[in-house]
């Protein structure tokens, strides 16, 4: 009889360890989405303001309008990867977006009257604080993958994840060159 209370108590703290596993891995998964929905909406601000940016630089630098149609197509990329879902392709067009990013600040660091314009002042510094949000949301959201991933992987509770069907989750990272290392540079 004792024996059969030693398998029942067991049984039941397995119940127990499963259902606070199952629930501790839905929490983690509900955060990381949360910290994805934060990087959502600074990207969409970034889209936002980057055609502001355009215009007020090609009204001073006019002739620069392959840089122009390159911050164009790079932002559309992002859009339409960010459409799609693919956290992988959205990291790859970031990655476009700020280098296209970076020659359109350098067309903006040749004419002093652009670089003194309040609009474009303005701009650079919306756009730098979009930048500075992206970033912290960028690290969040990867603590966060780093948390479920970790759980993910960590014997017993690796059982539990596999049986329950919780996959490792994806960083969101820049590409390993130099030019996407590097933050958009905004000088005032």
């Amino acid at each position: 009889m004792i024996v059969l209370y030693i398998i029942l108590g067991v049984i039941v703290l397995l119940g127990f360890y499963l259902v606070a596993k199952y629930n501790g891995f839905i929490t983690l998964r509900n955060r990381t989405e949360e910290a994805w929905a934060d990087i959502d909406v600074q990207l969409k601000r970034r889209y936002d303001l980057i055609p502001n940016l355009v215009n007020t630089v090609k009204g001073y630098a006019s002739h620069e309008s392959s840089v122009f149609e390159k911050v164009t197509e790079a932002r559309a990329n992002s859009i339409n990867a960010e459409g799609k879902g693919d956290k992988a392709g959205i990291a790859q067009a970031e990655n476009m977006l700020s280098g296209a990013l970076k020659s359109l600040f350098a067309i903006a660091e040749a004419y002093p009257d652009l670089k003194a314009n309040t609009n474009f002042l303005e701009l650079q510094k919306e756009l730098a604080d979009t930048e500075n949000k992206i970033m912290a949301s960028r690290r969040f959201y990867n603590g966060n993958v780093r948390d479920f991933n970790t759980g993910v992987q960590m014997f017993p509770a690796s059982i539990v994840a596999s049986m329950f069907n919780f996959k490792a989750l994806e960083f969101f990272e820049l590409e390993q060159d130099d030019i996407a290392k590097n933050p958009v540079e905004v000088k005032f």
